[in-house]
């Protein structure tokens, strides 16, 4: 399903993942405010290049500000200036009501998109990079990456005729729509995991015409790289660490 070698065997010199902690992680961040967002901000100060992360529904959570401090500091080649906005204003959705397996937590979740739909928050995107640029000149060249959600304010963001990213990643992304593929010209990697349609994420694949790395997690659920993995999990933990290697890979390539 990918246009790159898939990561089981490969490994570039640049990629250096530091060990994943399965619980008690001390995030190596802080937050500053950017365009009225609390943001979690990691990554050299004078890196040049930035990402910005847009989390799942829950928020921060541990597994997810771990896995910005790891692409803020993996490639031994380049630095990137990490940020995560807050776009719930510190109201995220309850974790507590995932599985949805519930007619009260089917509602819970549904309001939460009513909410914050990811086309309302893919509309603010371009404005916050400007006051991140306005307090960090020196970043000359942004990627993006999504989380669930987050995935599909991604595609949302770099499909849009004003796209300033050169690069995008989705991670398990929640509403996988191969239309939104043929408006991508930059670079995209989407890692799947098992809960993602089949047949949605190929023809997604198929529909990108730009360079791609699309691979599914098969035995992963959706949220493995952010709130919803079990580090303490060998196997989880396991692809988790493969999936960012592949991010950082991706992005060493095309950033």
């Amino acid at each position: 399903m990918s246009t790159m070698p898939a990561s089981h065997g490969h490994s570039e010199a640049c990629c250096n993942i530091p060990p994943v902690q399965s619980k008690g992680y001390s995030a190596k961040g802080s937050y500053e405010e950017f365009g009225g967002y609390k943001t979690y901000v990691t990554g050299p100060k004078d890196a040049a290049k930035g990402v910005l992360i847009i989390f799942d529904i829950f928020g921060y959570f541990p597994q997810t500000l771990q896995g910005a401090d790891i692409l803020s500091s993996s490639d031994s080649k380049q630095k990137y200036q990490v940020f995560m906005p807050d776009w719930f204003k510190g109201q995220p959705c309850p974790i507590e009501i995932f599985p949805p397996d519930t007619d009260d937590k089917k509602k819970q979740l549904g309001a939460f998109f009513e909410k914050f739909p990811p086309p309302s928050v893919a509309k603010q995107v371009p404005e916050y990079i400007k006051a991140v640029q306005s307090k960090h000149p020196e970043i000359k060249d942004w990627a993006i990456m999504g989380f669930c959600w987050g995935g599909k304010v991604v595609s949302l963001t770099v499909s849009s005729p004003d796209n300033i990213f050169k690069a995008g990643v989705e991670c398990h992304p929640a509403m996988v729509e191969p239309e939104d593929a043929k408006k991508i010209k930059i670079p995209l990697c989407m890692l799947a995991s098992k809960d993602e349609p089949v047949e949605d994420v190929k023809k997604f694949e198929q529909n990108l015409s730009g360079p791609k790395h699309v691979e599914s997690f098969s035995d992963q659920i959706h949220g493995w790289m952010a709130a919803r993995s079990d580090l303490e999990d060998s196997r989880v933990k396991e692809e988790y660490t493969r999936g960012y290697k592949t991010v950082v890979e991706f992005l060493g390539k095309h950033l």
